[in-house]
């Protein structure tokens, strides 16, 4: 059983962000309670409240270290993958082309995140419940999913502040899109993207080759 936790960021139409992003952090089932423990034991170690959200939009120069921690930690633990699809320019949609709204897009880059992961069998997928709409585009993207091969048991919404893996996933896209919109308004977050460059080995701008395991991405450039 493959779980797979997704995080979004600025996914709606008309937000006045052009780049928008969608990914998901994979792990066994069975490792999912290690890995809940390993993150309490990291935020035990530097003094943050176990209880505490982990969230890109927190990080700080004095907290540096601790983001630092969690960021290696992802990397360093072989039975955590990330993948992320990435829209740079939200301006290039064209959803009336298409005959789609961009809901139905939202869940195409969502099907983009979760097909990388279709050879694994079993998956079960958890969304941020960032409202209480959904259940039945959330059934459908399911349906999508299943009759192009994956076997995805359940799509469930979930509250990031209720799973850390989530909130790793955040983390991690929020690094992502900080540099993918250019941004240089904080020098620790700056230093937090550098940090997981150079872990990655990645420019983290452009499409990873498929065989690119532990962070994948997918950057749609051009759409027809």
């Amino acid at each position: 059983m493959l779980n797979i936790y997704c995080d979004e960021s600025c996914h709606l139409e008309n937000d006045h962000q052009k780049v928008m992003a969608i990914a998901g952090i994979a792990c066994p089932d069975y490792a999912k309670r290690s890995i809940y423990r390993d993150i309490k034991l990291i935020k035990q170690e530097y003094h943050i409240s176990t209880h505490r959200e982990i969230k890109w939009n927190k990080v700080s120069q004095g907290e540096l270290d601790y983001y630092k921690a969690l960021i290696k930690y992802f990397f360093e633990n072989e039975l955590l993958r990330f993948r992320a699809v990435i829209l740079p320019n939200k301006e290039i949609l064209r959803h009336d082309d298409y005959n789609q709204t961009h809901d139905d897009f939202y869940y195409k880059m969502y099907y983009f995140v979760i097909s990388y992961f279709f050879s694994d069998d079993n998956i079960d997928v958890f969304i941020d419940m960032k409202d209480t709409n959904g259940s039945k585009k959330i059934t459908k993207l399911q349906n999508i999913l299943n009759s192009q091969g994956a076997k995805v048991n359940k799509i469930q919404k979930i509250r990031s502040h209720e799973n850390s893996i989530l909130q790793l996933t955040d983390l991690i896209l929020g690094a992502i899109t900080y540099i993918n919109r250019g941004l240089n308004t904080s020098k620790a977050k700056q230093q937090l993207c550098n940090f997981t460059k150079d872990y990655s080995n990645l420019e983290l701008t452009r499409t990873s080759p498929l065989s690119h395991k532990k962070i994948n991405l997918l950057v749609l450039n051009q759409l027809k």
